[in-house]
């Protein structure tokens, strides 16, 4: 069956994508995302289908016809003898070989591509192939996939087998999604020569002070002297004290165990900073409303 897109989408210039009809999954949804975004209107039609003539007539086929090939623009990895993988050994999907040709073309830089590839191609890719992504503490809880969304959009057992209207349902749901995960990887990497002219400033550098929000992400976490980070928001009605961590909720130098969970007038007493108004429970963040506020108590921290 062949879709065209809405004339937002598409102009005839004669692109066709091809990929495989019925159920459809998180790789190969998010690969017609990206090739959405690479194309904009190029794209004259996508068509579902297992029929190999069909896929003889295509400009790019991905997840199905048991080939891969990135010169003929051809993208599955469903065959045997198939061992295409990530470098930490993940197994490639339709999604990810596409992002692995395309991926720098679509977000602009290399840098934002691997961001994306790290945060979001890599976990679709290790489920599509079994791989687990989520560590659960016991059994009595599933967590919620990105795969597990998209199967939302699958038609159930009452309803009718319409298996392409809703492929493309899930597509029009996923695109804005990656658009915005890209944007937002662009942005970070703006972000970056700040960081390190703020970060070579410092003498003692223990404690990174920024005058501004800036988005610092994982750009101190390779920088093990520093044990925290004052930065206001955006409006800076508030000041952060934010502690680095070693790994998820491993953290490098605990804020004081008397100030856990603690706010205002409680946290003040405690801490003798008169204007903090709290302290996460686990250690890992306090705020104050004045820079000179969070400041002390960074710095009360480092003596604690």
């Amino acid at each position: 069956m062949i879709f065209l897109f809405s004339s937002k989408y598409a102009i005839l210039q004669g692109m066709k994508l091809v990929t495989h009809n019925d159920r459809f999954h998180a790789d190969d949804v998010f690969a017609t995302a990206a090739l959405k975004l690479l194309l904009g209107d190029k794209i004259t039609e996508i068509v579902r289908t297992r029929d190999e003539e069909v896929f003889k007539t295509a400009d790019i086929v991905y997840d199905v016809g048991g080939e891969y090939n990135p010169e003929e623009n051809k993208f599955d990895h469903h065959q045997a003898g198939f061992d295409e993988a990530q470098k930490n050994g993940i197994p490639y999907s339709s999604f990810g070989l596409i992002w692995k040709k395309w991926g720098v073309e679509i977000c602009g830089s290399k840098e934002a591509a691997d961001s994306i590839n790290e945060k979001l191609v890599q976990v679709i890719d290790a489920h599509d192939n079994g791989f687990p992504t989520h560590e659960k503490l016991d059994d009595s809880y599933s967590s919620y996939s990105i795969d597990g969304m998209i199967g939302s959009f699958g038609p159930t057992w009452q309803e009718d087998n319409d298996f392409d209207t809703r492929f493309f349902q899930a597509v029009d749901f996923v695109t804005p999604v990656l658009e915005r995960e890209i944007l937002v990887a662009q942005h970070a990497l703006l972000a970056l020569p700040l960081l390190q002219e703020v970060y070579e400033k410092m003498e003692d550098k223990r404690v990174i002070e920024l005058d501004q929000y800036i988005p610092f992400g994982k750009f101190f976490r390779d920088k093990e002297e520093v044990l925290y980070v004052v930065s206001p928001n955006k409006e800076k009605t508030q000041w952060r004290v934010v502690v680095l961590q070693e790994a998820k909720f491993v953290n490098r130098k605990d804020l004081p165990v008397a100030w856990a969970g603690l706010r205002d007038e409680e946290l003040q007493k405690v801490s003798g900073v008169d204007d903090a108004t709290f302290c996460h429970r686990g250690l890992f963040l306090a705020v104050a409303k004045s820079k000179e506020g969070a400041l002390r108590l960074a710095q009360i921290a480092l003596e604690n």
